[in-house]
Order: structure tokens, then C-alpha cells, then sequence
């Protein structure tokens, strides 16, 4: 078979498997479901690359495999997951269909744009990124599901357009010209107990269809 297959890209698919599940379950009107995928998608994300760091006699062709699976991985996880949940709230479809091609083409601009930058860096330095440009599409992971929550705070009528011009602001922030320092370990660690509270928030308060 084709590819490359060690644990160093578990988590990766694990985060795409996620998403596209949750995919489904926006067809299937469950939203909590979808969002919950969501969550997962950014939590694999969270460690997958310190899990492929891990592995110290990767190939320069694996590591280059594993920044690009990771790329494709997120456009799915993090912009197309997102661009499904936002569209299927109201189907208002003038700021359900920009949000959601703005979600995915801004996306998709960003992660081809860090993958040509990463590679030039990897073959001038071995040092760990300290800084991205622009925000990470990841950040959607977090902020939605947050909004999610607080749904209860919205009016109903409003909640659509609420997401949905969140997902237009995250968008352009993916591509913004901005300095947004790396999370250390000690905010990894903080990020996924925000995680962990979430999900149980989900179990207790997310509202039954």
C-alpha cells in the first residue's frame, strides 16, 4: 500500500475519522453530536505533532508526508466541518453560504501557505516554531464549541447569524498578516482541560433533539 503507516499519524486520522463523522451528524440534525466531533478533531490535533516528534528516526519523506496528511486533515477537521455545522443552523443562505465558503477557502489558503513556509523552515532550521502567522485554523475547535454552549444566552432567532459571523471573523483572522505565539506545553495542558470540561459540559447541558 501506498502511504506511510506508524503511530506518528494515529491522531491525525483519528481527528479526520472524527470530522467526518460529525459531518454525518450535521445531516442527521444532531448538532451537539457534530460539534462534540468538532472538540475531538481539535484535541487529536492538539498532540499530534508532539507525538510525531516523539519518533526521532523519521524520514525526511515521512516528515513531509506527515505536515502534509496534517494540512488535509485540518481543511476537513477545522474549516469543513465548521462550514456544514454554520450552514445548517438557519440555511439562511446569504450569510450561511459566505460564512461557509469563507470557513474553507481561508482554510485552505492558510494550511497551503504554512506548508510551503514549514518546509522551507525545516531545511534552514531544526528548531521548534515559536510564533505562527496569522491564527490557527485549529482555533475553531475551541471557539465554536464555546459558542455553542453559550447558545442559551442568544436569542434562537439570532444564533444562526451569531455563528456564522464568528465563523466569518475566525476566517479572516487565518489569513491575517498577524504574530500569534506557539502554545507552550503548560497551555497545551490548560487547553485540554478547557477541553475535557467542555465535553462534560455537552453531556449535561447540550440540548436534546
Amino acid at each position: 500500500m501506498i502511504g506511510f503507516y506508524n503511530y506518528t499519524v494515529i491522531l491525525t486520522y483519528l481527528s479526520l475519522c472524527s470530522a467526518v463523522f460529525g459531518i454525518t451528524q450535521v445531516f442527521e440534525g444532531h448538532e451537539p453530536i457534530a460539534i462534540l466531533c468538532l472538540l475531538i478533531s481539535g484535541i487529536c490535533d492538539l498532540f499530534d505533532g508532539k507525538v510525531a516528534r516523539h519518533k526521532k528516526d523519521r524520514t525526511d519523506h515521512e516528515k513531509i508526508f506527515g505536515i502534509q496528511i496534517d494540512s488535509l486533515a485540518d481543511l476537513v477537521c477545522f474549516g469543513v466541518l465548521p462550514a456544514c455545522i454554520g450552514y445548517h443552523l438557519g440555511f439562511n443562505y446569504g450569510l450561511g453560504i459566505v460564512s461557509a465558503i469563507l470557513i474553507v477557502l481561508c482554510g485552505l489558503i492558510r494550511l497551503g501557505y504554512f506548508n510551503v513556509m514549514e518546509e522551507e523552515r525545516q531545511r534552514n532550521s531544526t528548531e521548534n516554531r515559536k510564533e505562527y502567522q496569522g491564527l490557527p485554523i485549529t482555533t475553531s475547535s475551541i471557539i465554536l464549541p464555546l459558542l455553542f454552549l453559550g447558545k442559551h444566552n442568544i436569542p434562537n432567532g439570532a444564533y444562526p447569524y451569531v455563528f456564522q459571523s464568528f465563523m466569518i471573523i475566525l476566517a479572516i483572522l487565518f489569513v491575517l498578516d498577524i504574530k500569534v505565539k506557539k502554545f507552550s506545553a503548560k497551555s497545551l495542558f490548560l487547553m485540554f482541560t478547557l477541553a475535557a470540561l467542555i465535553i462534560l459540559g455537552f453531556l449535561k447541558f447540550a440540548p436534546k433533539h
